[in-house]
């Protein structure tokens, strides 16, 4: 990203700022009560509405289970659509700007059931979603 690592981190550490580089088809959205200026920090429960597939609305709960400024913090789900959601998100000042590298473990629940959804479809649908957001963060930070 062509940004300094500040602004980075400060638009990353908002919860509200997910929503602007999520997909519009999964109308994502932060139902927990926080503004603009709130900023993360571990423990935070941040609640959302989400459509992933086939649009069927579900609520999302996740912690943000560790911090270190400007460097990076975690997401884990603590209820949702999956068995196990755990999203590393690392920030690293490069030359010209920062690089941002997510990391993510998830597994789908219901057994065969579940490992032939995400074979199928999410799997699929979580690589379009990181994509989406790479495309999208250097649109806005470009701007």
């Amino acid at each position: 990203m062509p940004i300094s690592l500040d602004k980075a981190w400060d638009f990353f550490s908002s919860p509200l700022n997910l929503s602007k580089i999520t997909p519009a088809d999964m109308r994502f959205t932060v139902t927990s009560n926080y503004t603009e200026d709130t900023k993360m920090y571990a423990g935070m429960i941040i609640t959302y509405k989400v459509s992933p597939l086939f649009g069927i609305k579900m609520n999302w709960m996740t912690e943000i289970t560790h911090v270190v400024d400007k460097q990076y913090f975690v997401d884990e789900q603590r209820f949702g659509p999956y068995a196990l959601w755990h999203h590393q998100h690392h920030f690293k000042e490069v030359p010209g700007g920062v690089m941002m590298t997510d990391i993510l473990h998830y597994a789908i629940p219901y057994s065969v059931a579940g490992t032939l959804a995400n074979k199928l479809l999410v799997n699929r649908k979580i690589n379009q979603i990181f994509k989406y957001r790479e495309k999208a963060i250097n649109q806005f930070f470009n701007s």
